[in-house]
């Protein structure tokens, strides 16, 4: 899904409607990627980061994680090769096991947003 959304992102931005926007001073909004802690004890804790990490997006990162690690250096040089057609086959072929990609997609987004919502509102001063 993820591959999806960004390959689609990049299409938008390389459509002449956007480009002549662009071109008045329009920019762009990024791509969140928020709430990409690993859930699976067997995965390291930078399994999604390191794979979601693309020019021009915005990837939420736990407090332990300091902005001049090692790591944290690694992750802004990655980048995310959107590839639109693989992402297509991929979701396919969890469609044909039977999985609604629409409300797995929905429901990822919605679980994201609340969690993140919940992290913002634990940061701000009561």
């Amino acid at each position: 899904m993820a591959q999806k959304a960004y390959s689609s992102h990049l299409q938008l931005l390389s459509d002449k409607r956007w480009q002549a926007l662009a071109g008045f001073g329009a920019r762009p909004l990024r791509v969140l990627w928020a709430s990409t802690s690993t859930k699976d004890p067997d995965l390291p804790d930078t399994y999604y980061r390191g794979r979601l990490a693309a020019p021009d997006t915005i990837d939420t990162v736990p407090g332990k994680r300091c902005s001049h690690s090692p790591i944290m250096a690694a992750w802004t040089r990655a980048s995310m090769a959107p590839d639109y057609a693989a992402a297509e086959r991929a979701i396919a072929a969890i469609a044909n096991a039977g999985i609604d990609v629409d409300i797995l997609a929905e429901r990822l987004q919605r679980e994201g947003a609340g969690r993140f919502g919940a992290d913002w509102s634990a940061l701000l001063p009561r």
